[in-house]
């Protein structure tokens, strides 16, 4: 019950007040099965994206941390082909950094943040982390065109 009205309180907000950016909806009336989009930054690769992802909210929620992955492929160091993001807030502690007082407006922001700043030290792919180190330009290139390819509007 605590978990319900918890979650039906953070999507209220996220309707009434969301971080810039970005939304979120319940997939199909199911209270624990979300979907969000998050824009791409201005003056990133993913700028003019639009990637859509999924929320699994787990039982146990607040205690356990949502399943976030995302829906729209993305060429990003912490985030793999099948769209799982490596992010320490998405994991639980001592590995990861979830705590029951973070909430999905928190979360989907430290993902629209990790897309503007990727962690190259803690990569998902490593030979995408090591363009992003040692040759940014392709890099930036790569994103550019798999946004463009995936996540933009004109289809």
């Amino acid at each position: 019950m605590q978990r319900a009205s918890r979650l039906k309180r953070e999507l209220s907000l996220l309707t009434t007040e969301p971080p810039p950016g970005i939304t979120c909806w319940q997939n199909e009336n199911q209270l624990d099965d979300l979907r969000a989009q998050i824009l791409g930054g201005a003056d990133t690769p993913y700028e003019k994206g639009i990637f859509n992802l999924e929320i699994v909210v787990p039982e146990r929620y607040p205690f356990e941390p949502p399943k976030i992955r995302f829906l729209t492929p993305i060429y990003h160091p912490n985030i793999d082909s099948a769209g799982r993001i490596c992010l320490d807030v998405l994991k639980l502690p001592p590995k990861g950094a979830w705590r029951p007082s973070l909430n999905i407006s928190t979360l989907l922001t430290s993902i629209q943040l990790l897309m503007a700043e990727p962690n190259p030290d803690d990569p998902l792919m490593a030979d995408i982390s090591s363009e992003y180190k040692y040759n940014k330009q392709l890099f930036l290139l790569n994103a550019r065109e798999w946004t463009e390819k995936y996540a933009s509007q004109q289809k």
